[in-house]
């Protein structure tokens, strides 16, 4: 019986990225329509990418397999 191996979360994939110290990077939510009434500091901080929390941290790792 071949062993099969695991698929790696496609929509994971393209949300998430490992940063060079093993970290997890993601883009912020909410940034992308009802712009107007949004103040400029809040949707220059929705253009960076942050970290994901410790406590995702583990799920994620799931779903990428890395």
């Amino acid at each position: 019986m071949a062993k099969v191996k695991m698929k790696t979360n496609r929509s994971a994939k393209k949300r998430f990225k490992i940063t060079a110290k093993g970290k997890i990077k993601r883009w912020r939510a909410g940034g992308s329509h009802y712009n107007t009434k949004k103040a400029k500091d809040r949707k220059r901080r929705l253009r960076k990418p942050t970290l994901v929390s410790s406590g995702w941290e583990d799920k994620v790792r799931g779903l990428l397999k890395e």
